[in-house]
């Protein structure tokens, strides 16, 4: 038995492009309101590590793209949608990893970061690839799992309306029901942390930052390519750190393989919600969280590999096991991920740096270990949604149904 699928045809959103939406002064983070009134008359240079001290905010160059959580703003559920993997387009050019992407014949280097995940390509400008060349991108992606693009001042410094078109080529854009978003621009997700604030998901109750998760698998139909790139970075640390689910998977013994497979979980918004609903992060809860039902280990699309889909943020039980069952072996598989070395990549971020990832077939942490230098952190990610998350097992039945 195949697990149910969508029946509604993507058609790319136009109805939020022209949102405008106004927050207030509690909305934004400290000095930005100032900020927003001399950004229009800054030039948007490249993005550089070094950052202005707090009192310098009101020249930030990227104070338009600082994070709004707009009080007022609300969306209705989800609904599914057919996704059309662009990855099986390029199938037609490298029908297997051993025939080379034309797009990176123009490469000056493409180096492997780990033999098992990720790949760094310079020489090859995101801003001027054609659609059948974005699409050879999303081929890699899912066979390399990360890929980190240098030197993408172009793609960059060409906002938000570029940034969406590039976002739409990989599926429906994701607007997040909990994060800050430049204002009226619902469909980009921002991290945003300096000197005076935070507006992400962190928990300082634990004894380290690292939260390792795949965005947003709590929906139907979670991300599927997604995009990153800092509009400032600090001097040092603030590094991303992913991991390989193929790799994570292949290194458990076939016997409890065969298990896995028969397993589903359930994933969560509901802790996220809770998080800004108690004044954390921007306050705002603009959907209503879901919870659904996932596949244990899933099939990918394109390549056909198998990939192990649970994460500690958004994970929370499996289905049909008692409590103490489902927590051990969660805690088990979440221990496996988080510790696996070998399958394992960090990723330093340097100006005009891109980073694309699947998330279907990864999981990723930021660091958050630049706290007491006070420097900022601001990022855009572009967040695609995929197809339903496809069972390994065929005879594993699944419900469109959210569980709340």
């Amino acid at each position: 038995m195949t697990p149910p699928i969508a029946t509604e045809t993507y058609t790319a959103p136009t109805q939020y492009t022209t949102l405008k939406l106004r927050a207030t002064a509690t909305d934004v983070p400290a000095a930005v309101l100032a900020a927003r009134a001399t950004a229009a008359r800054n030039p948007e240079p490249s993005p550089s590590a070094t950052q202005p001290a707090p009192s310098e905010q009101a020249d930030y160059p990227y104070a338009r793209y600082l994070p709004a959580f707009p009080k007022e703003e609300h969306f209705d559920p989800l609904v599914p949608f057919t996704h059309s993997d662009p990855g099986l387009r390029a199938l037609a050019v490298s029908p297997t990893s051993d025939v080379p992407l034309p797009f990176l014949q123009a490469a000056d280097s493409v180096t492997e970061i780990t033999p098992e995940l990720g790949t760094e390509v310079r020489g090859v400008s995101l801003a001027k690839l054609t659609s059948e060349e974005r699409d050879q991108v999303a081929l890699l992606a899912a066979r390399r799992g990360v890929l980190v693009f240098r030197d993408q001042s172009d793609f960059i410094n060409a906002g938000s309306d570029a940034w969406l078109d590039w976002g739409r080529h990989f599926g429906r854009l994701h607007i997040h029901p909990t994060s800050g978003h430049p204002e009226g621009i619902p469909q980009i997700h921002l991290v945003y942390r300096d000197g005076q604030a935070t507006f992400n998901y962190e928990r300082s109750d634990r004894t380290t930052s690292l939260v390792w998760h795949t965005d947003v698998s709590y929906e139907l139909q979670p991300p599927g390519l997604t995009t990153l790139f800092l509009l400032s970075s600090p001097d040092s640390g603030g590094d991303t750190l992913y991991a390989s689910q193929v790799a994570s998977l292949r290194h458990l013994s076939p016997t409890f393989v065969s298990f896995l497979r028969t397993l589903k979980a359930v994933h969560s918004g509901v802790e996220q919600a809770n998080f800004s609903r108690s004044g954390k992060r921007g306050g705002v809860v603009r959907r209503e969280p879901v919870e659904h039902v996932h596949p244990v280990v899933r099939r990918h699309p394109v390549t056909g590999e198998e990939s192990l889909y649970v994460n500690s943020q958004f994970t929370t039980r499996i289905e049909g096991l008692k409590k103490e069952e489902s927590d051990n072996l969660l805690n088990f598989l979440f221990d496996h991920v988080g510790k696996g070395g070998d399958f394992q990549a960090r990723i330093k971020w340097s100006p005009n740096t891109v980073v694309l990832w699947d998330n279907r077939i990864c999981v990723h942490t930021p660091v958050v270990d630049f706290g007491p230098s006070g420097q900022r952190r601001h990022g855009c990610r572009i967040t695609p949604q995929a197809e339903r998350p496809i069972a390994a097992w065929e005879g594993l039945e699944l419900s469109n149904e959210s569980l709340i």
